[in-house]
């Protein structure tokens, strides 16, 4: 029997989705490192339209920014992280 060794496939930690690596501090998918990226390098003022509870996950991750937003603070990622 062959057995050849199995790739552990790490989820991110923001919405559950494929990582692709640590990015921000975080180990994230490639959605949730450009979505950052994204509120990081322009002036955003989010809103949670359901009372800052928002599931986010793999297919909620784009229905509230505010609490996608939030995750991604409260999970670590950091503007401290990101490439110059």
């Amino acid at each position: 029997m062959d057995r050849s060794p199995q790739i552990e496939i790490i989820p991110c930690k923001v919405c559950g989705d494929k990582s692709s690596g640590v990015h921000y501090g975080v180990i994230t998918c490639e959605g949730c490192k450009g979505f950052f990226r994204r509120s990081q390098s322009s002036v955003v003022n989010y809103q949670c339209p359901r009372n800052k509870q928002c599931v986010v996950d793999r297919v909620n991750r784009n229905r509230c920014q505010y609490c996608r937003l939030q995750k991604c603070l409260k999970l670590g990622m950091s503007r401290d992280g990101m490439q110059l």
